[in-house]
Formats: C-alpha cells, structure tokens, sequence
C-alpha cells in the first residue's frame, strides 16, 4: 500500500484556506481507485507551534495505480486545485505504507 501525502501549512488567512480545502478535497473524492482517506488537523507539538495546520492522506494499493489516478481527469483536476493555493503552502510526499496486523 502506498499514500499520497499532502502537507498545509498553517494558513494566514483561514476562511480562504477552508473554501479552497474544501473544493480540493471534494475533487480528490472523484480520483478513482482510492482505498482510503484520512485527514489529520494538528492539534500541537511538543516542540512548540507546528507550522503543519493539516495532513491529508490519500492511499492507493500500490504506487503505479497512485500515478495513474493522479494522471487521471479527476486528479488532474485536483492538481489545478492545489495549484490555486498559495505557493510554499503544502509539502507534498509518496510513501509506502507497512502495517502489522
């Protein structure tokens, strides 16, 4: 299993980042062949103010299937989305995911 990791950074401007959240995360519901979706508000840390304000994972059964949804229309889409945001606003990462079970 592999997620798709989407990193935002506490936004100056929360009313405008909530309207654009909510529109990008209403188009990644249309990517096909997700498995799972998890959405992460940062509550603290120990080391002081995060600068993360929210985490959202997107997972895929493997990486080739991650790619091809998001060169799909529907994540292409999601992409012109996310490129609205303010730039050096999300950190963006690939992971393979092990779990014991």
């Amino acid at each position: 299993m592999v997620k798709f990791m989407l990193m935002f950074h506490k936004p100056s401007d929360l009313a405008r980042f909530e309207d654009s959240y909510n529109a990008f995360l209403a188009q990644i519901e249309r990517i096909p062949n997700i498995t799972r979706r998890q959405v992460i508000s940062i509550l603290g840390s120990p080391q002081g103010t995060p600068t993360t304000y929210r985490i959202l994972e997107v997972y895929f059964s493997d990486y080739d299937t991650l790619t091809a949804a998001l060169r799909s229309p529907e994540g292409q889409a999601a992409g012109g989305i996310l490129n609205q945001f303010p730039k050096g606003t999300v950190d963006m990462l690939f992971a393979e995911v092990y779990e014991e079970v």
